[in-house]
């Protein structure tokens, strides 16, 4: 007689499809013949995980078992007749072998590992292996935003265990998806490995924000240097450059830098005059006895 089902897979009666899948998963990882070869035990095992998986990820079929309509091998339970009679499909397609009842109901096969649409024998009915991809793997991976303008190399580890070198191109948005080919979970039955697909998230910057191509950068300068005026140097994703601060410029100026944003955009740089922590006497003295300072009202023109 078959095993119950939730039993072999280690879930309750009223387990979600979900969970069924996560223990169904959980176990093939470790019972796959690939990864325990020449192992019967194993490969036992595995077979009878796949049977009860097949069988409950199918809704039909699950609430049939569980009101003892078919038993653990989706076999019709009938006290009348001896044996396996045969049952009808959708529009009236008869089977007389489980192997085929299976395959109509699922699309999918059961099965110790081997070579796509090779028979294999079964502990509940004869079946036909199809080979299947393995699944995706998704992953979230989080960048600062100079990182994704001039691009950069990180090394991730997947949840199944396996350990990656990403190269993230130069001008990477945030949201972004990498898919980096078979470097998802295995594949059954001689099928494709599954895709890692690496969600790119960008950190916000203080000084820095992205405006399509084009970067913004707010950059503190000193009360002296916005006076006087003065050469400095501006800190940009790919290094420093040096630019040129006019006598008497003001707060809210906007340098822009040509070619130094994303791939080849501009470098928009905002002047935001820094006042010292403390104002000294000196300070004080000189900006109350300039006229200049007082010459007009900065505000007057604001109408709201």
């Amino acid at each position: 007689m078959a095993k119950n089902p939730y039993t072999i897979l280690g879930v309750k009666k009223t387990a979600t499809d979900k969970e069924i899948q996560k223990a169904y998963r959980a176990l093939a990882k470790k019972l796959h013949p690939d990864v325990n070869p020449g192992d019967k035990k194993s490969a036992e095992r595995f077979k009878e995980i796949s049977a009860a998986y097949t069988l409950l990820s199918d809704k039909n079929l699950r609430a049939q078992y569980d009101s003892g309509q078919v038993d653990a091998s989706g076999q019709q339970q009938n006290p009348f007749a001896g044996g396996f009679q045969g049952t009808r499909g959708a529009g009236g397609q008869e089977f007389h072998d489980m192997g085929d009842l299976f395959s109509s109901l699922f699309g999918m096969q059961m099965g110790a590992a081997g070579p796509g649409a090779q028979r294999t024998g079964h502990p509940f009915t004869r079946t036909r292996n199809r080979a299947q991809k393995g699944a995706d793997i998704r992953y979230q991976l989080e960048i600062n935003l100079p990182e994704a303008v001039r691009g950069v190399v990180k090394h991730i580890k997947l949840a199944n265990g396996k350990s990656l070198k990403i190269t993230i191109p130069e001008g990477t948005k945030d949201d972004d998806v990498l898919r980096l080919r078979g470097k998802g979970e295995s594949g059954q039955f001689g099928g494709p490995n599954g895709d890692a697909k690496i969600t790119i998230k960008t950190k916000s910057h203080k000084y820095l924000k992205r405006d399509g191509n084009n970067l913004r950068l707010d950059l503190p300068i000193t009360l002296k240097e916005a006076v006087l005026g003065a050469k400095i140097h501006v800190p940009t994703p790919n290094g420093k450059v040096s630019v040129n601060i006019a006598k008497g410029s003001s707060s809210g100026k906007i340098l822009r830098l040509k070619g130094k944003g994303v791939k080849g955009g501009d470098l928009l740089v905002r002047l935001m005059i820094q006042l010292p922590d403390k104002i000294s006497d000196e300070l004080r003295d000189c900006v109350d006895a300039d006229p200049n300072m007082q010459a007009k009202n900065p505000r007057d023109k604001i109408i709201l």
